[in-house]
């Protein structure tokens, strides 16, 4: 009996051998995967770490009363959000937004102003129109739900009475 072999890579790796049509493998032909530890859990693209900032704001010098802010752990969804509400202001001239990219949770968001306001408070000012648009939304939605739901059940009702009416 052969003493026992030990294996030449860590047990986390998976193996896959070529094989010929007639199901002899060949030699030399051995390629490996790595199949655990690749992935970061999932809710590491929306849970802030330990000193980690939501949005972090820098200015730039090159064009006048301009401002990039880095949203972290956010996507499409609010930079276009917020891009398209800075774009209703009359104080702003640009806004725009970038994700650098697409496997990395955050996205660049770019605002000039006319000088008036800075772009900070611009910026908080289209969050806070969101916020209150959003509410608003959220209020009208629940109101038709209920009614419809209402009724429905209403219908329901007068339907069953016909069945079993006379």
């Amino acid at each position: 009996m052969s003493p026992r072999k030990e294996p030449l890579l860590p047990p986390e790796m998976a193996y896959a051998r070529w094989k010929n049509a007639n199901g002899s493998s060949r030699k030399g032909c051995q390629s490996t995967v790595r199949v655990s530890h690749d992935q970061q859990p999932s809710y590491e693209s929306f849970v802030l770490a330990n000193g980690e900032n939501k949005v972090e704001m820098e200015i730039d010098t090159r064009i006048p009363s301009s401002a990039i802010f880095t949203f972290n752990k956010e996507d499409h969804t609010l930079g276009n959000l917020i891009r398209s509400r800075l774009l209703q202001s009359s104080h702003v001239l640009f806004a725009a937004y970038k994700v650098p990219h697409p496997l990395v949770p955050k996205f660049e968001l770019r605002v000039q102003t006319d000088g008036e306001v800075t772009p900070k408070d611009a910026v908080v000012a289209a969050c806070h129109e969101l916020v209150r648009d959003l509410g608003i939304l959220s209020r009208e939605f629940t109101k038709e739900y209920e009614l419809r739901k209402m009724v429905g059940a209403t219908q329901q009702q007068q339907q069953n009475g016909a069945q079993d009416g006379p």
